[in-house]
Formats: structure tokens, C-alpha cells, sequence
């Protein structure tokens, strides 16, 4: 067993949310220890001590040799587990009011499925799927709990960007004004500007070299003011104001570094 924390009586146990050290020797029945609620819903995981150990004993239960370990967050220590290899990743994070155990998978730090189940073989198998090489479409056939999306799928064939920027274009049809409206469509015309990844945050269009992690934030930005003026800011912290979408990105262009190039992955 664990050994006792310093200062810590028997009778309780440290907060979850300080970071990770040995736990006191209490048991899981005790109503101070952080897993108590989580027995009903989930006896198994809380027979384990985490979710870490109950879906570790699934995975080495099927032979595969994988490692089911503890995510980032010290609040998460019981109830929240990870599996990665390479640029892959899934989480898994109990559900409190129900048993549901959701689940999360990410490429590239790109959020590509995410579904719940109720049982640990289920998730398991999807972690396990997911980490070793299959692809969104096969994950989601193979998992049922699981949907992916269209955007995700862009991002395995390498396609993000054209996808990124016909999302903005029906983003800006269905929702927005007509500055915004002109501003993507002058933009999207423009050569230079069609092969970076447009973004969209606060009213702001930005661009970045890549589609994925991490996002660049030295190119002009600009979003409209209203009454067909737009403001573009320079990575330097200059400011320029100006009429109609055109001459906006003409602006922006002429703003842009050489290198303003897509990257590939990892670069």
C-alpha cells in the first residue's frame, strides 16, 4: 500500500487537485476518498484505484503490450486516463452523473474523433485502434460510439487547408454580414493567401503556415469594422485602417514575410 502523506491523518485523503504523490491508506468505501462517488457507476474501475489501472488490466488482458497512462491534469488522477504513441494520443475522462466514459482522439493536436461508452473493453479497443494506425473512417466503423468529422478527415489526406477555407466560406454565407462575407471571398482569391490556413477568432481572419499545432501568429490579421472598413494588424504592432475588402487584402499581401509558405508537419 501507499504510504501515509505527511501531516495527513489516516481518516482523510490528499486533494486530487495537488499534484501526484503517494495516497494515504483509505479505503475506496470511505466517503473521503475521491473515488467513493464513483462506486456504484463504476465498481470495477474503483476495485482498481483509477481508471489508469481498471483500463491497463483490459489492455494487458488482450496482450497488446500498450501502457494506459495518467493525463495532465492532477484533478483527473482517479477518473482520467491517456494512451499515446507518437504524434497520436486518446483520452478517456469518467462521466460523474452517469456511467459514461468519454472518450477523445487527437492527431497532430488535432481533435480528430470523439464519442462515450459505457463499457472499459469498448474503450480500450478504441484507444488501442486508434494508437496503432487506424484511420478516422475505419476507427468510427470499427468503434460505433465514435464520429469523426469532415474537417478531421481533411486533416488525414492532407487537406486541411481547402477544406479550412470552404468551412470559412459557409461560415460566412450562413452567418455573417456582408464585410465579412467580402473580406473571405477577396481573400480566397488571392493565390498566396489560398495556400495558408485561414482561422477565425473574435471577428479576426488570421492565416498560418500550418493547419495544425502549433498556429502561427506573425502574419497580418484583420477583421471589419463595419460600413466597409476593415483594420489589419502587422505582427510588428502597426495598425492600418481602409476601405472595401479588396484593398484590405491587398494590404495584407503586401505585408506578408517571404517565408508565408505552408509548412509541413513537424517543421
Amino acid at each position: 500500500m501507499s504510504e501515509q502523506l505527511p501531516g495527513v491523518t489516516p481518516a482523510r485523503v490528499a486533494s486530487p487537485f495537488q499534484e501526484y504523490a503517494p495516497l494515504p491508506e483509505v479505503a475506496s468505501t470511505d466517503a473521503t476518498h475521491p473515488m467513493h462517488k464513483y462506486a456504484t457507476l463504476y465498481p470495477e474501475v474503483v476495485e482498481a484505484g483509477s481508471l489508469q489501472n481498471a483500463l491497463q488490466r483490459v489492455v494487458d488482458c488482450a496482450g497488446r503490450g500498450l501502457t494506459v497512462e495518467l493525463t495532465s491534469s492532477p484533478g483527473w488522477r482517479y477518473v482520467a486516463a491517456k494512451m499515446e504513441a507518437g504524434d497520436r494520443s486518446a483520452n478517456v475522462l469518467m462521466a460523474s452523473g452517469e456511467r459514461r466514459l468519454l472518450v477523445d482522439c487527437w492527431a497532430h493536436g488535432v481533435h480528430m474523433a470523439s464519442g462515450s461508452a459505457q463499457e472499459l473493453s469498448e474503450v480500450a479497443g478504441a484507444l488501442r485502434a486508434w494508437v496503432q494506425g487506424a484511420r478516422v473512417r475505419e476507427l468510427v466503423a470499427q468503434c460505433a460510439f465514435l464520429r469523426t468529422w469532415q474537417l478531421a478527415e481533411a486533416h488525414e489526406r492532407g487537406e486541411a487547408v481547402p477544406a479550412r477555407w470552404q468551412m470559412m466560406r459557409e461560415s460566412a454565407a450562413r452567418r455573417h454580414g456582408a464585410d465579412w462575407r467580402d473580406l473571405i471571398e477577396a481573400a480566397v482569391e488571392q493565390p498566396r493567401l489560398r495556400v495558408l490556413s485561414p482561422g477565425s477568432s473574435m471577428f479576426w481572419l488570421t492565416f498560418s503556415r500550418r493547419a495544425v499545432p502549433p498556429i502561427c501568429h506573425d502574419l497580418p490579421r484583420t477583421r471589419p469594422l463595419g460600413n466597409g472598413r476593415f483594420e489589419v494588424t502587422f505582427a510588428d504592432g502597426r495598425v492600418q485602417e481602409m476601405d472595401g475588402a479588396a484593398v484590405t487584402v491587398a494590404v495584407i499581401l503586401e505585408g506578408l514575410p517571404d517565408d508565408a509558405v505552408p509548412r509541413p508537419l513537424g517543421s
